[in-house]
């Protein structure tokens, strides 16, 4: 067993008991990058100097008995579209193809300031916008448990990253299901945090209202340390609010006997893929003999939460990309000294299709004459959503569904047909709109790919989803399950 197979906290007990050092730990893990890149696609960038220079660093430190914390020397993956200082952050985009930030974005100043070893930047939809990570400027990312299939997105990179054990934790980002949806995909473990929960500053920007930030690792005990030192306040985010940041790792370790677990009729409808429908319904039969209640509830704006979603998210799309122009930073087209000109030969040659149509969606939905009817409308369906979970929450602790309706499809199956790709963010789209936290646990496998559950919990309650996801992972090994790559 390579030393890149441990878990964190499996590495982090190894440091410090000094049984190998943070530089043998990287060193195996830069090793299978080189070894199954080539297969996966999984990295954009990969920063062997900077993160041996580091792991040397840490050696040091450990080696004078400095107290240090969990994080310190252990490599991650960073998905390539948090801002990292000297570090390429190309979002997946041509337009973005040589950008290196001057500055770090707050979950990477807070993951350096615990000595952790960034290894390299992970693949993605371009601008974090797909289901698949087709849809990068640098090719496709493949399913480690299937080559001829995708990961998931758009934080592919990210869980492939994971389940090959090619890094020991990686950070990802879900506006619409873009980490949980891998994560079931890929059979890792992945956080949806609250919205505000973790820190968006230096990440590039995607949905603003809906963008948040979090942790994808191999195990839920992994998950719970990492986030204790990722989130909470910070100044540069309005959206963080004062709200104290728990003890995960302790919360964790609590039993979840009496523990009201919703099981929402909306999600388990016809269309859902009859094997993926039976691992989940195991799930439940396992939280029930761990002592959990079991309650049937309703979620009646699941359908039209999917609609709402794919007018604001495009919306807020055409804004934020509106400041690629060609001009100040990133790719430009240059040849036409016509203003008008570089604009447009540097955003059409730039973005990738994906992008595109976001853009042209977004940029209808807000014009003149249809803001009312679409935007405003869907703006008022989201509060209803939010309503929705709200009520339900009110009567249990935890709602459990399905991450997707299927396991992961195969390359090109759904690139020609955007509709049928925008599907595969039903389950996971509600709570993005609401705001929420979500879970994606591995629970199985149907036709021999990877399944996960997810647990969905109230705004700022991952103390709960972590202790059921944690629970469940003491009772199950699906987690533990590796592929042959």
């Amino acid at each position: 067993m390579g030393l890149n197979e441990l878990t964190l906290l499996e590495a982090f007990r190894g440091l410090r008991e000094k049984e190998f050092s943070s530089q043998e730990l990287t060193a195996d893990c830069l090793k299978r990058i080189k070894e199954t890149n080539g297969k996966l696609n999984s990295f954009i960038t990969i920063s062997e100097e900077e993160a041996m220079a580091k792991a040397k660093e840490v050696d040091k430190k450990i080696s004078q008995n400095e107290e240090l914390s969990p994080l310190a020397g252990i490599p991650v993956s960073i998905k390539d579209l948090l801002c990292t200082q000297g570090i390429k952050t190309t979002a997946a985009s041509k337009i973005l193809e040589n950008y290196v930030p001057p500055f770090d974005a707050t979950v990477v100043e807070r993951l350096k300031a615990n000595e952790a070893v960034i290894v390299g930047k992970t693949n993605l939809d371009e601008f974090a916008m797909g289901s698949s990570t087709e849809n990068s400027a640098f090719g496709t990312t493949k399913n480690p448990w299937d080559v001829s299939r995708v990961p998931g997105g758009t934080s592919g990179g990210s869980t492939a990253s994971i389940a090959a054990d090619q890094s020991i934790y990686s950070i990802g980002t879900d506006t619409g299901g873009s980490i949980r949806q891998p994560a079931s995909f890929c059979g890792v473990t992945g956080l949806k945090v609250t919205y505000g929960r973790v820190s968006r500053y230096g990440v590039v920007a995607d949905a603003s209202s809906l963008d948040t930030i979090g942790p994808i690792g191999k195990n839920v005990a992994d998950i719970a340390v990492v986030l204790q030192y990722i989130a909470g306040r910070d100044d540069k985010d309005s959206t963080t609010p004062e709200v104290a940041v728990e003890d995960y790792s302790e919360e964790i370790a609590k039993e979840i006997k009496g523990l009201k677990i919703g099981l929402p009729k909306e999600y388990f409808v016809e269309g859902i893929d009859q094997d993926t429908r039976e691992v989940i319904l195991k799930a439940v039969k396992k939280f029930e003999e761990l002592g959990a209640e079991i309650i049937d509830i309703s979620l009646p704006l699941t359908d039209p939460a999917l609609a709402a979603y794919y007018i604001i998210q495009p919306a807020e799309v055409s804004s934020n990309l509106a400041r690629y122009d060609g001009i100040r930073y990133g790719f430009s087209k240059r040849a036409d000294s016509d203003l008008l000109n570089v604009y447009l030969n540097s955003r059409s040659q730039g973005f990738g299709p994906e992008a595109k149509r976001r853009i042209m969606i977004g940029s209808y939905v807000l014009s003149a004459g249809y803001y009312d009817a679409y935007y405003k409308k869907a703006m008022k369906v989201r509060t209803l959503v939010k309503n929705d979970f709200d009520k339900a929450l009110e009567k249990v602790d935890i709602i459990l569904t399905p991450v997707a309706p299927t396991p992961a499809f195969k390359i090109g199956e759904n690139i020609d047909n955007p509709l049928q790709m925008y599907l595969a963010d039903v389950f996971t789209v509600p709570a993005s709109l609401a705001g929420i936290c979500g879970l994606s646990v591995p629970a199985g496998f149907a036709a021999g790919l990877p399944v996960g559950v997810q647990l969905l919990g109230g705004r700022f309650a991952e103390k709960i989803i972590l202790r059921a996801g944690h629970q469940y992972q003491l009772a199950t090994d699906w987690h533990k399950q590796k592929p042959k790559i």
